[in-house]
């Protein structure tokens, strides 16, 4: 997705307005705890099912409270976006051992080569 299109849409009224009655609506049922730990409060609206450029315009995916889950910023950062590609900045040898890679790759190395 391109990033223009996915900071439009946080940006947007429609999205503000879902975010804020989906925040009330989980505090009115616990409090706000996070829904991934239940130990901390909840700041984070997060879609179960990430935006893509193929659903972001689709109001069932993108603002929808079945698509939501209200999770605090520990949860939140352990969350893996199947869009980005990962960053490794190693890998191992034939032996097992750590070897370092540069970081980036260059374009003709992929990532986590060694």
């Amino acid at each position: 997705m391109s990033y223009g299109k996915r900071e439009r849409f946080y940006h947007s009224m429609a999205w503000k307005r879902s975010r804020a009655a989906y925040i009330a609506y989980r505090k009115a049922i616990d409090g706000g705890l996070c829904e991934v730990c239940h130990e901390q409060l909840g700041d984070t609206v997060h879609h179960k099912v990430w935006l893509t450029d193929a659903n972001v315009d689709d109001p069932d995916i993108a603002l929808s409270f079945g698509n939501y889950c209200l999770i605090c910023r520990d949860c939140h950062a352990k969350e893996k976006d199947p869009n980005c590609k990962p960053i490794r900045r190693y890998t191992f040898d034939d032996d097992g051992n750590i070897v370092k890679t540069r970081f980036p790759p260059s374009d003709n190395e992929g990532w986590g080569s060694k």
